[in-house]
C-alpha cells in the first residue's frame, strides 16, 4: 500500500503565473533540483484554492478539515538515481488561516507557512466568480477570477498542462539536503477565464525579489476544477 500522509480534494484553483527572472531564484532552489523552463520562460504562479475534507494518516483534525490556501511556487525538476526526471514545485510562501497547520508544517516539514486571516468566494450564475482573499498589515489582498462555468480540458503541449502536471514537492532543509514528496491527483479540467483581478503586496508579503509581481500583467490566469489529492510520505535528497 501507498504511504499516504494527508488526502483532501484542491478545489477551484486560481493560477496566476508570471515569467520571471531565473536569476532571482537560485537562491530558493533545493540541492539536487534544477530550474524547469516552459517555452524557455521561467515561471512562478500564484496560487489560491481550498483544502476540503481533509484527513491527515486517515483522521480528520477537528476545525482543520475545509480552509483556504494561497501561495507562491516555482517549477523545478530532479533527476533520480534511476536516470528519470520528476517535475516538480517549490513555495516560496504558503499562507493558510489556521495556526496550527502553520506550526505543523514549519517545525516537522522545514516548510515555509505563515498564517493570516482568509475568505473566499465561491458564486456560481451565469458565470462562475471566485476569490480568495487574505490579511496582511490591515490590508485584505485578493485573487478573483470570473469564468465561464462550463469547463473544459486543456491542450498537450499547453501552458496550463505545464503549470498542473507537476506531481512532486521538493523543499530546500540545508544547502545540501532537499526534501522530495510525492502528490498525486487526476487530470484537471478548467474553466475558462474571461477576466481577473490581483491585487497583492508582493514586496512586504513575499520580499523585494518579487515585488515586481505587484505591476506586473500575469503572463495567464486560469482556473482549475480541481479533485480529490494523495500526499505521500516524503524522504530526503
Amino acid at each position: 500500500m501507498k504511504n499516504i500522509f494527508l488526502q483532501a480534494q484542491w478545489r477551484n484553483l486560481i493560477l496566476a503565473n508570471y515569467e520571471f527572472d531565473p536569476a532571482d531564484l537560485k537562491k530558493f532552489l533545493p540541492h539536487k533540483t534544477e530550474l524547469e523552463f516552459f517555452n524557455k520562460k521561467c515561471l512562478v504562479s500564484l496560487v489560491g484554492f481550498k483544502f476540503c475534507n481533509t484527513k491527515v494518516k486517515g483522521l480528520k483534525i477537528p476545525f482543520h478539515t475545509d480552509f483556504e490556501e494561497v501561495n507562491l511556487r516555482f517549477y523545478v525538476k530532479y533527476k533520480s538515481q534511476d536516470g528519470q526526471w520528476k517535475r516538480g514545485v517549490v513555495f516560496i510562501k504558503e499562507i493558510v488561516p489556521k495556526p496550527a497547520i502553520t506550526l505543523v508544517a514549519n517545525t516537522l516539514y522545514n516548510e515555509n507557512y505563515e498564517t493570516m486571516p482568509m475568505r473566499h468566494l465561491w458564486k456560481n450564475g451565469n458565470k462562475f466568480e471566485v476569490a480568495y482573499e487574505w490579511k496582511f498589515q490591515n490590508s485584505w489582498n485578493r485573487l478573483k477570477v470570473s469564468a465561464d462555468n462550463q469547463t473544459t480540458t486543456f491542450a498537450p503541449g499547453s501552458e496550463e498542462e505545464f503549470i498542473t502536471e507537476h506531481y512532486w514537492g521538493y523543499t530546500k532543509i540545508k544547502e545540501n539536503k532537499t526534501a522530495e514528496y510525492g502528490v498525486e491527483h487526476p487530470r484537471w479540467n478548467v474553466f475558462p477565464v474571461e477576466s481577473y483581478e490581483i491585487e497583492v503586496n508582493c514586496k512586504e508579503i513575499y520580499g523585494n525579489e518579487f515585488a515586481c509581481l505587484g505591476n506586473q500583467v500575469p503572463n495567464s490566469v486560469f482556473l482549475a476544477e480541481g479533485s480529490e489529492i494523495s500526499v505521500l510520505n516524503g524522504n530526503q535528497i
